[in-house]
């Protein structure tokens, strides 16, 4: 962090008289600072670019322990992000996944991918490994992976032989491609919310609907290449508003995104725009079907309340266990953000607690011990097939196949009276409640009117909704109060019966934990919110309706006519406990988390402003539509 921004930091926290958090801050410092020292005391620092097959040469940080007496484990973390700090007698807070590996002595590799940074060549978005390699010169991010292992055995003194990858987010996707054709030394790697998939459930879309404010700053941070090496990313960061809801809604049209802002400097953006389907440009970007012949032990792990990649998570985990059912593959899934396991204490989310540092369990318990095992042939631990955090009880459950084998399939249907219950409807006939969907006026997915440059507010996974279930635009459905715990383990299926009046619909369904109305608090660090009647979000997600059938081929909805769709939301491990309710939200829009559905058949990037119309969208509960939510009950 800069002097200039400390300052700032200190002199605001001392005008607002917020000592404690001015306390915590500059201890923060002080401990990065100390963590700093002892790095480079204890290990040196190599800057080099390594040559990969096709004489690319890619930018590399070698962190070796001083201590030479023996010999040691190389772990490996390749990025898009940039591997700071640049410069041989610089050196980071931290090595390796967390602050438990740097005292005991790897081998950390940091390499920036090509077309990055300091790497040379040109970079590709999601490119893990190209088909029908006929040359051996051909290269993706499997062989720099294979040519980075083969050139540190040979060049990096005291190794042992053994190497392990891992990486977050986009870095999760790098660790992913290097156990595709892997090299024989990589022993291990963890995938940790790692991208699956860009057109089905990740980042830049959710079944099929356009992930806006998570694209439009990726993009416009991360979207221009350059063909020069660079240390720092430059971004003209043109935000006329910091309301990001006010700010996207003022876009309009996503056409106007290149015009106004990215200026057609974007690459990317403008393939996101011509690929509107699940063709061949978003299919071979896929990891799901390439990973088969998995050598390497697997360690994935995710938080279930990741807004970016849960399904890349879960995707990965199920893809290499189907496909290679004699390796070494584990699930680890704690009540986390996106990287909460490894940037917070993972003790809370907003107003909700989880009764431990979970976080730090995870790093000493499981991660640690995974590497050390695979790459220092330490006592194997004891590690579950799945070890799963289960909030609502806030404890950690292990199974033995996900989602578990001693579980039931239960059904929720909508009914009458904003009611939710587990008998089938007995009235046949048309019988609906319907709500007008305004793309004007579009449903926030958070209460928080938060700065437009932030990807999202990454506590919405566990926000109150009560400011949605208020709007006319938000049907809602829930249960009387629980006379028992309900714990529903495994993903969510939303299976509804549904008409619009216009020829395309999104359908965002969100279901909820909804607290007593006697409860006094579940944590006092925000005494001032009311959590009786607090109606947590366990789970949401979008369908965007033309891809009902086929996200290859759309089709229209025809005006009035009833429809079945059925789509996933994503997995949970989460206890109803007794007194609680389950509810169940329907609305259309869940701006700007996702772009707005003009409620027309068409290329949305192509719509004009006139394209937008105002639909009446119809949810059926009869015995001939009974609209539902299907989960899985574990006892």
């Amino acid at each position: 962090m800069k002097t200039r921004s400390i300052k700032m930091i200190i002199n605001r926290l001392i005008t607002t008289s917020n000592l404690a958090v001015l306390v915590f801050f500059l201890s923060l410092i002080t401990l990065k600072a100390q963590n700093n020292d002892l790095i480079k005391k204890n290990y040196s620092k190599t800057e080099c670019y390594v040559p990969m097959r096709d004489s690319i040469r890619l930018f590399t940080s070698i962190y070796s322990p001083r201590d030479k007496s023996g010999k040691y484990p190389i772990l490996i973390m390749r990025t898009p992000y940039g591997i700071k700090p640049y410069g041989p007698d610089t050196f980071p807070p931290m090595l390796g996944p967390s602050k438990y590996f740097a005292n005991d002595k790897y081998i950390f590799v940091y390499q920036d991918v090509r077309g990055k940074f300091m790497s040379e060549g040109i970079f590709e978005n999601m490119t893990a490994a190209k088909p029908h390699k006929s040359s051996g010169q051909m290269a993706d991010n499997s062989t720099d992976t294979y040519d980075l292992v083969e050139w540190l055995l040979k060049n990096v003194q005291n190794n042992n032989g053994k190497v392990g990858l891992w990486g977050i987010s986009y870095p999760g996707f790098y660790a992913v491609a290097g156990i595709l054709n892997t090299h024989p030394a990589i022993k291990c790697a963890s995938p940790q919310a790692p991208i699956a998939d860009w057109f089905i459930d990740d980042d830049i879309h959710h079944n099929g609907a356009f992930a806006l404010i998570m694209a439009y700053n990726f993009f416009e941070i991360f979207g221009i290449n350059t063909d020069k090496p660079y240390q720092q990313r430059s971004s003209k960061k043109i935000y006329p508003t910091k309301d990001a809801y006010n700010f996207f809604l003022g876009i309009n049209p996503l056409r106007n995104v290149n015009e106004k802002y990215f200026e057609n400097k974007v690459p990317f953006w403008d393939s996101i725009a011509l690929h509107d389907t699940y063709d061949y440009f978003w299919k071979q970007k896929s990891t799901s079907s390439l990973l088969n012949n998995i050598k390497p032990a697997v360690m994935t792990v995710g938080g279930w309340f990741d807004g970016e990649d849960l399904y890349g998570t879960l995707e990965t985990y199920k893809s290499i266990e189907n496909q290679n059912p004699n390796v070494f593959n584990i699930l680890v899934m704690g009540p986390w953000i996106h990287g909460g396991w490894a940037g917070t204490k993972g003790d809370s989310l907003g107003l909700i607690a989880f009764d431990s540092e979970t976080s730090d369990f995870y790093q000493k318990e499981i991660e640690k011990k995974f590497f050390d095992h695979f790459l220092k042939d330490t006592t194997i631990p004891d590690l579950p097939e799945i070890l799963a955090f289960e909030t609502g009880t806030n404890v950690w459950k292990t199974y033995n196949k996900w989602p578990p084998e001693k579980s039931h399939f239960e059904s929720l249907y909508f009914c009458e009276k904003n009611g939710l219950t587990f008998e089938k409807p007995g009235n046949p006939g048309f019988i609906y409640d319907e709500y007008i969907s305004n793309p004007y006026k579009p449903v926030p997915y958070t209460q928080s009117f938060h700065a437009s440059g932030l990807f999202y507010n990454k506590e919405y996974p566990t926000e109150d909704q009560r400011f949605a279930s208020a709007r006319p635009d938000v049907l809602y459905y829930q249960t009387d109060f629980l006379e028992n715990d309900l714990t529903v383990t495994g993903p969510v299926q939303a299976d509804l019966y549904v008409s619009t009046s216009g020829t395309d619909a999104d359908w965002v369904v969100k279901l909820i934990d909804v607290f007593p109305d006697t409860i006094l608090t579940e944590r006092p660090a925000k005494a001032s919110v009311e959590m009786a009647g607090y109606q947590m979000l366990v789970r949401g997600e979008i369908l965007r309706g033309k891809f009902r059938n086929s996200i290859e081929k759309p089709q229209p909805f025809m005006a009035g006519k009833i429809e079945h769709i059925s789509f996933k939301l994503q997995g949970i491990n989460h206890t109803f406990k007794q007194g609680h309710r389950i509810m169940v939200q329907v609305q259309s829009s869940w701006f700007p988390l996702f772009d707005r559905n003009p409620q027309q058949f068409m290329n949305i990037f192509e719509a004009t402003d006139k394209d937008f119309v105002i639909s009446t969208n119809r949810i059926y509960r009869s015995s001939n539509h009974p609209s539902s939510i299907i989960f899985r009950v574990t006892k």
